[in-house]
């Protein structure tokens, strides 16, 4: 089983003047990353892997430190990636109960190699920005359950700048 996150709200493209890969989260995308924080903190986690772009390191970020686990970054859960290229990650014993998170089109095409394998899923495919899918192999099959992204405001201390 996998955890497969798209990372949170980041803003729109078009309107970051930088390079793509250093674009952040925005406000809401922060809280977001909070609220994965509450969705996964009763389940086991062993690992957290993550595109190398910044939007997605600080979507897991949060999770990572409470966890007290490193953010390990993969180039095959980069932009570049592709659905081809993630499903090895899928199947890695070593990553069982991992925390994976990449890009919107990557997941749009790990689902397309899921579908020739007939996963099963909870909900229509979907990736809503902040969202996850626990992604489970049963023998032969595979199982796909969506969590609708979460948002969750953070004690007064630590809120994220602004």
């Amino acid at each position: 089983m996998v955890y497969l996150v798209r990372h949170a709200h980041a803003g729109r493209k078009a309107d970051w003047q930088g390079p793509d890969l250093v674009r952040p989260l925005t406000r809401q995308g922060h809280l977001e990353a909070l609220g994965l924080v509450e969705q996964l903190l009763g389940r086991s986690v062993g690992r957290v892997l993550s595109s190398s772009a910044h939007r997605c390191l600080q979507t897991v970020q949060p999770l990572a430190n409470l966890l007290r686990l490193p953010v390990e970054p993969s180039d095959a859960l980069g932009v570049e990636a592709s659905g081809a290229d993630m499903l090895p990650l899928l199947t890695d014993p070593a990553l069982h109960q991992a925390v994976l998170c990449t890009h919107g089109e990557n997941i749009g095409e790990v689902f397309e190699e899921l579908r020739g394998a007939g996963i099963r899923l909870s909900d229509r495919p979907r990736w809503a920005k902040g969202s996850t899918w626990v992604i489970e192999r049963d023998g032969p099959r595979w199982r796909g359950t969506y969590l609708e992204p979460r948002s969750v405001e953070p004690a007064a201390a630590d809120r994220p700048p602004r």
